[in-house]
């Protein structure tokens, strides 16, 4: 069996102007993954991004971790879905949305349970950029696409919403359980996943080896 391993991006700008730019600490965290691959001499025949800035930047700093040049290729069926625009929307038809929208860190991602709960049910009013069953089938497309690569070991470096969705899919487990994997999944962690042409199974999820739970409790972020 290949070797699939899936990292979400590292901390991105929550809050600023530009939520897609990778934060100085998410650098950190890329990079410190990268020298956890190197001690442990892992080699990847390719690395396999989203088209977003902070999958860019990573995989960047993974590879400045590993000290390798590795091939690379963007998919953009692994990029995030557009929480802001689906947020924005839900907020206009559920005011309730609107305050936790505006209230900072905590009130965000709580109020964003709700909205992606709305998306999966298509309770959401308006021109949404994508719907529910549209992201499932192109996370599927990525995922049978990297099982007819005949890579042996792949790096995927992407977001929160793909890797909970491709982890629902592994399990065949209900859709909506995609949404609780989402939002407990740490910047820059690892999901490892054991496919061929008809297979695909989950190895294990959201683990964060290359940071030490007390010394790097900065490290550990969700953002």
């Amino acid at each position: 069996m290949a070797e699939l391993y899936l990292v979400r991006h590292g901390q991105a700008s929550f809050g600023s102007d530009n939520y897609d730019r990778l934060s100085p600490l998410g650098m950190r965290q890329s990079i410190r993954l990268g020298e956890y691959f190197a001690a442990q001499s892992f080699t990847f025949e390719r690395v396999v991004t989203g088209g977003l800035q902070r999958h860019h930047r990573t995989a960047d700093g993974i590879l400045e971790g590993m000290r390798a040049n590795i091939a690379r290729e963007e998919d953009p069926d692994l990029n995030e879905y557009d929480f802001h625009a689906l947020y924005r929307l839900a907020a206009e038809q559920y005011p309730a949305l609107a305050v936790e929208r505006e209230g900072g860190f905590t009130p965000f991602y709580r109020g964003l349970k709700r909205v992606l709960r709305l998306w999966s049910e298509d309770a959401i009013a308006g021109p949404i950029p994508e719907r529910w069953d549209e992201f499932q089938a192109r996370i599927t497309r990525a995922r049978r696409r990297i099982q007819q690569s005949g890579w042996r070991r792949a790096l995927v470096v992407s977001s929160g919403g793909v890797i909970a969705a491709m982890t629902q899919q592994a399990l065949d487990a209900p859709p909506q359980s995609a949404i609780d994997l989402n939002l407990q999944i740490y910047n820059s962690s690892l999901s490892r996943y054991f496919f061929n042409a008809q297979t695909f199974a989950l190895g294990s999820f959201n683990s964060t080896p290359h940071l030490r739970p007390v010394e790097d409790a900065e490290l550990l972020t969700y953002g």
